[in-house]
């Protein structure tokens, strides 16, 4: 055994690997239990090419799996291209995603890029440029992190892509969107958002891939879109990691 084999399982018997959910004893680091795993529902099979949620009983051949869109999509387009989402919010991923964004739990971002790299992985050509959705400056000093911004970076890191953290600013200090309606929420965040002076020039003629936390009506990154596209972007997809699933269904 090699010293520094040696030394791994020194770390390993002193400070054992816990579960990033329950902190559970795990075989390694970053990792979930069985039981936080099973109450976590990752999204697979057939999805809403637009917004990323599930589409139970679609028929992936049908139309083509690009083509598969989510009602919510049918009868109002997003702005963006193309949409991935690693979770959907609820059970135990949405415990985690509260931990990351109100409780201090800035670790959590490490493994959930990991999940959203996976999802989105479709989406990250030589060309992408990882952007996350930005907190206003008064948030960011109370919570002392953008969890966008730490996903982004995660995901630029798995996928050797660029990522521009400052791309856009939050012009405007928005009240809370929770409970508000989705005209509510696009009306909140009308001209909230924008490209940095300084930093925005980078989004020119760029394929952008918007990151954030939870998509719920899509109001926030219809925002970001439309900054991105003002700014001259080429394109615009996003990645969430969790997508809010209530009351969409397949047509």
């Amino acid at each position: 055994m090699t010293l520094r084999s040696q030394l791994q399982t020194a770390v390993s018997v002193l400070y054992p690997s816990r579960c990033s959910g329950c902190g559970g004893f795990v075989q390694e680091d970053f990792a979930l239990c069985a039981a936080c795993w099973a109450e976590t529902e990752f999204i697979n099979g057939v999805i809403c090419n637009a917004c990323g949620c599930p589409l139970p009983g679609a028929e992936a051949g049908k139309l083509g799996e690009d083509h598969m869109l989510c009602d919510g999509c049918l009868t109002s387009s997003p702005p963006w291209t193309r949409g991935r989402a690693a979770m959907v919010y609820g059970g135990r991923g949405r415990k985690l995603i509260l931990g990351l964004k109100h409780g201090d739990r800035s670790d959590l971002a490490r493994i959930m890029s990991l999940w959203m790299y996976r999802s989105a992985k479709g989406l990250l050509d030589d060309d992408a440029l990882l952007v996350p959705v930005p907190l206003h400056w008064s948030r960011f000093l109370r919570r002392k992190y953008n969890q966008a911004a730490l996903l982004a970076q995660g995901i630029a890191q798995h996928a050797g892509r660029e990522c521009c953290p400052d791309a856009l600013v939050r012009v405007n200090k928005t009240e809370m969107l929770d409970g508000k309606s989705h005209n509510e929420r696009m009306n909140i965040l009308d001209a909230a958002i924008s490209s940095c002076p300084k930093r925005g020039f980078v989004l020119s003629g760029r394929r952008v891939v918007l990151v954030d936390d939870v998509m719920t009506s899509g109001a926030t990154l219809t925002a970001c879109t439309q900054a991105c596209y003002s700014a001259g972007a080429r394109n615009v997809d996003v990645a969430v990691l969790a997508r809010v699933t209530h009351h969409i269904t397949q047509l």
